[in-house]
């Protein structure tokens, strides 16, 4: 099937095709007919398969149909909830280069700026709301901003929502929304806890799940690599020496680690950003568009911001640390391999990390492939690096330290 043998209009084909879409991808396929009939629907599928565009088109189609009718009333019709700034604000571009030419209006809401010009382009009127819940209610309270005409609620990524402790948020959104309103939950993963949520939510739901024995896509090629925690920064440099022309995305566990690591990467001639919550909205934008651009080839992530990341052409993700909880290696290994591009996934895994590596592996319900690194290539890896200089005291024990609480997290869990 094509997306010309919908039932859209003609700007919104148009658009689709000019962002290079020629055929739909197997959660659009059989998300765009329930959604377009105005179906509730549960979707749960692999992150970077395209859910985005399974809700925009048929979004934007239903609201540029109701814009002709003689009784649409103006304001907002649609609410897409999003977890992250940065995923708002790359959900919001979506629509907006979607809906070119339809006239249907489409918003951004997030804090940490301004409202004013929020609040301007409110007055000017808006169809589609893309929001995290912050922002928005502060502008519900603050009588700026009525939702009470709403007609399409969407969740998106809303596993991480409930993981960031927006579940009572989410309530209180429906709250405000007439009785009788369309419901789109939308996640990359699934558990006991979501599905009570969802259900909650929904009303005689069409359920989409897609791989279910697999929560990783399968055009992403995965790795391990078993590296020492003080070695990590040699095989890094490796792997970036070895690939001078690809995007690579670096996931640490921690703030400090992300800062660390950069420097490292500093000793040695690799230019690199970070990103994580310590960083100012405006400074996580600019260092996004860096990286998006290719002015940056090298990201190094916290968790914070694996749902946030949604960057074109992404070559390689290095989990230079393991991440703490299972789903979160799906989240961030998904930020390459996108759509219909093929990804690679490494990850260095110390001692220590042995225990999270086998949870991640009964995760995805499969091993991952390990790189074998004889002694005499490992030794050459770190004797042939720039970097000769050893951590200082005050660096070393704040490792020691990271290392520590490592272990104690890693034994209570096996109790």
């Amino acid at each position: 099937m094509k997306f010309d043998d919908y039932s859209i209009s003609h700007e919104l084909k148009k658009n689709i095709a000019e962002l290079g879409f020629k055929r739909p991808t197997d959660i659009q396929f059989k998300s765009i007919p329930p959604i377009l009939k105005g179906e509730d629907v549960l979707a749960i599928a692999q992150t970077g398969t395209g859910k985005t565009a399974a809700f925009a088109i048929p979004i934007i189609s239903i609201l540029q149909e109701m814009k002709h009718s003689v009784r649409y009333e103006e304001g907002v019709k649609c609410i897409v909830l999003e977890p992250t700034r940065e995923l708002a604000l790359q959900v919001t571009e979506v629509f907006q280069k979607m809906a070119k030419g339809t006239k249907v209006e489409t918003l951004c809401l997030f804090g940490g700026v301004d409202q004013a010009p929020q609040v301007d382009k409110l007055v000017k009127g808006v169809d589609i709301l893309i929001a995290t819940p912050g922002r928005m209610f502060d502008l519900i309270y603050q009588k700026h901003l009525k939702i009470t005409g709403v007609e399409i609620l969407v969740l998106d990524e809303a596993d991480h929502m409930l993981d960031l402790g927006f579940i009572k948020d989410i309530q209180d959104v429906k709250k405000f929304l007439p009785k009788f309103h369309q419901t789109l939950f939308f996640s990359a993963t699934i558990n006991e806890q979501i599905k009570k949520v969802a259900y909650s939510l929904v009303r005689n739901a069409i359920r989409i799940q897609l791989s279910p024995k697999d929560p990783v896509a399968k055009n992403i090629k995965h790795s391990v690599a078993f590296v020492e925690m003080d070695d990590k920064r040699f095989f890094l440099e490796r792997v970036i020496n070895e690939n001078p022309e690809s995007k690579i995305l670096v996931f640490v566990r921690t703030k400090v680690r992300a800062e660390r690591v950069k420097s490292a990467m500093q000793r040695v001639g690799i230019e690199s950003e970070t990103i994580h919550g310590d960083k100012e909205q405006l400074d996580r934008l600019s260092v996004l568009d860096k990286f998006r651009s290719g002015e940056v080839k090298i990201l190094i992530a916290t968790d914070v911001s694996a749902r946030g990341i949604d960057i074109p052409n992404v070559d390689y993700v290095v989990n230079y640390d393991l991440p703490d909880v299972p789903e979160n290696y799906v989240h961030r290994v998904g930020r390459t391999g996108r759509g219909m591009q093929k990804g690679l996934a490494v990850s260095f895994c110390a001692t220590e990390e042995k225990p999270i590596l086998d949870e991640i592996e009964g995760f995805m319900g499969k091993k991952i492939r390990v790189l074998e690194l004889d002694k005499q290539e490992y030794n050459e890896t770190i004797d042939f690096s720039k970097d000769t200089t050893n951590y200082d005291l005050k660096a070393l024990l704040k490792e020691a330290e990271e290392l520590d609480a490592l272990k104690k997290k890693t034994k209570k869990k096996k109790k």
